[in-house]
């Protein structure tokens, strides 16, 4: 009786929060999951992707009305939630349809009973002009009705929706490291459907859908993981939340309750911090546009975002991208300058050493001068609120590379790149925030 006594004053204090906020009337929107855009498929770095082939038998027509169900983890939750399909980098407007969220079962199965349609301004559907995005309406979640409760922390949204004819050029996040689900061309809207027998085909990535909002106290933190392919997982387990944001966000929900930080993935594999020049449908690049360019759409256009954690660099330096110190130091500055302009601290991080990696476009002497150079400057020059120095974490002294344990890939196995931490490496990076920058006080 003791024991259960103090389980239940400790989910109250937990829970307290949540409800003072409901009970002022202060809950807001706040953005609980993204997938930063990066499209047009199939330009992009996934990992573990299984044979598109015979889901998108044509990149130019892209998906042929067929029902997309994509499985995403909220970090926050609540009792109503909105969605933000994208068609940033389509060439044509695009209709979804049939659109519906669920709790995830399994596979690609919803919990029965879950399932609740999405409307948009009231109508089922919606058009998404090329080069645009679209919020839904407000929806109830009747199976989140109470956004504290601890079971909840970690289960996963099903999130179906039928494209409507050819959708063209498909705007996607390629590296989501996660399996989602789609039907075969031309099988047309499946979205109530709550079984798994009609999504015969699976996906490591996620495509359209690029952000969902929770109502939360509005004094919520909301940070935001921002950077290249060791933000967004590289070499991390398919299916296991390991990247170094997640061990981090699991960390938060220890110290400040269910529901107390939401913790945002906005990397990109292959994201440059100055380069490309230019990026679009025409003019596409693996790595996605640079970060000033997508800062408005992935940073600053989400809801309630208070913290930035910014790790990117190493894929300027690479052979690919070759530039130099003082170009990317001029554009670090641009970009913490825009978010100082909205009030959203920034925490500089240190980039993690490719020395000796194998891939051929990174770990030869001139990149790792230039990433110890950029390091020097996060850690010295004032620019950053504070500094979280996974370059410590991850180094190897003796050898000046990844620690031999962190080098393993995760992934599918193999020997690793000496360039993505695997597992244990994000884990090493996770534990290395100071989880007192991002929240005011721990839970008792």
């Amino acid at each position: 009786m003791r024991r259960a006594a103090i389980v239940l004053i400790s989910f109250a204090l937990w829970f307290a929060p949540w409800l003072a906020g409901a009970q002022d009337g202060a809950l807001v929107w706040k953005t609980s999951w993204i997938g930063a855009p990066q499209g047009p498929y199939p330009v992009g770095n996934p990992s573990a992707q299984p044979d598109q082939r015979f889901a998108f038998p044509s990149r130019a027509a892209g998906a042929r009305d067929q029902t997309f169900r994509l499985i995403v983890r909220p970090t926050l939750w609540g009792p109503q939630a909105r969605l933000r399909f994208s068609n940033a980098f389509g060439t044509r407007p695009i209709t979804f349809d049939d659109i519906h969220v669920g709790l995830h079962l399994g596979a690609a199965a919803v919990v029965p009973g879950t399932s609740r349609v999405i409307r948009f301004g009231g109508q089922p559907r919606v058009t998404v002009e090329a080069g645009s995005a679209a919020w839904s309406d407000a929806i109830d979640l009747r199976f989140a009705g109470n956004p504290a409760d601890p079971l909840l922390q970690g289960r996963k949204l099903a999130i179906t929706f039928h494209v409507a004819g050819e959708s063209g050029p498909m705007t996607w996040h390629a590296k989501a490291l996660q399996t989602s689900y789609v039907t075969a061309p031309g099988a047309g809207a499946k979205g109530g459907d709550e079984g798994e027998a009609a999504f015969v085909y699976s996906t490591s990535s996620w495509f359209f859908l690029d952000a969902v909002d929770m109502l939360a106290p509005a004094a919520t933190p909301v940070v935001v993981a921002f950077g290249d392919s060791i933000t967004d997982g590289t070499a991390s387990t398919m299916n296991g939340d390991d990247r170094w944001p997640d061990v981090l966000a699991r960390r938060l929900q220890q110290a400040y309750g269910p529901n107390g930080v939401a913790v945002l993935n906005s990397g990109i594999g292959g994201n440059q911090v100055a380069g490309p020049a230019e990026y679009g449908p025409d003019k596409p690049f693996p790595g996605g546009p640079a970060a000033g360019q997508r800062l408005e759409r992935d940073m600053l256009g989400l809801s309630g975002v208070t913290t930035l954690i910014w790790l990117e660099g190493i894929n300027d330096f690479s052979r690919n991208g070759n530039a130099s110190v003082e170009k990317v130091q001029s554009a670090i500055r641009e970009v913490v300058a825009r978010l100082r302009g909205r009030g959203i601290r920034v925490i500089g991080a240190t980039v993690v050493t490719a020395l000796g990696s194998t891939s051929a476009a990174h770990g030869f002497a001139e990149q790792d001068q230039k990433r110890r150079a950029r390091n020097e400057f996060i850690r010295t020059s004032g620019l950053f609120d504070a500094v979280v120095d996974f370059d410590a974490a991850t180094l190897d002294p003796t050898t000046g590379g990844l620690r031999s344990e962190f080098v393993p890939d995760s992934t599918a196995g193999g020997p690793g790149d000496k360039l993505h931490p695997n597992r244990s490496g994000y884990h090493a990076m996770g534990f290395a925030v100071d989880a007192k920058l991002l929240a005011p006080t721990p839970k008792p």
